[in-house]
């Protein structure tokens, strides 16, 4: 599957999709790659969803062409990475929670503080600071921009998926929305 036929998939699809994609960032400080290992969905009739009430200034990405990004602030200092999904002016996305992290680690290290692999990007805040994700990097597209996708060498087996309820919200928490790779180590959470 290519890039143009993954992002034809309904957000849900594509949160499940994407696992086993890698994540690949040129910039002028390095070449920064993960494995996708973590996924959450949210969609326009979801509480939790940042477009659930109506376009803002704020989630207006969301409702951009499948593949747009939507950068944003949570809690005043961290920020969080998402896919836009489905169809233009439908605000949908795709979190991107954790990577394996594949090139560009030493730099990664330097950007999160820390030696630990396991440590870089098991999260969607610590993902974001260890490839240098920024806020004008919001409105640019995995299709077309330095912040793009790479395809697997091989889609991840229906098996190998975990589906679960997603964590760190508190409206919409029950929805199995969720998914990432059974037994990795590099997920945010079990």
């Amino acid at each position: 599957m290519n890039v143009e036929n993954l992002l034809t998939l309904d957000t849900l699809q594509l949160s499940k999709a994407l696992l086993g994609w890698s994540l690949r960032l040129d910039s002028e400080d390095g070449h920064y790659e993960g494995i996708i290992v973590e996924t959450e969905a949210y969609l326009q009739g979801d509480p939790a969803c940042h477009a659930y009430r109506t376009k803002t200034n704020r989630n207006a990405a969301m409702f951009g062409k499948p593949g747009t990004i939507y950068v944003y602030q949570i809690y005043g200092m961290h920020y969080c990475f998402n896919i836009s999904g489905n169809d233009e002016g439908i605000g949908e996305a795709v979190l991107i929670r954790a990577l394996e992290p594949t090139q560009g680690i030493e730099l990664m290290k330097i950007r999160r503080n820390t030696a630990s692999i396991k440590n870089l990007c098991s999260g969607p805040a610590k993902l974001v600071q260890a490839f240098g994700i920024r806020m004008d990097m919001n409105f640019w597209n995995v299709r077309t921009d330095a912040l793009r996708l790479i395809p697997p060498q091989s889609q991840i087996a229906d098996d190998k998926i975990l589906t679960t309820t997603r964590i760190g919200i508190t409206q919409g928490a029950d929805l199995p929305y969720r998914f990432y790779i059974k037994g990795n180590t590099f997920i945010s959470k079990k």
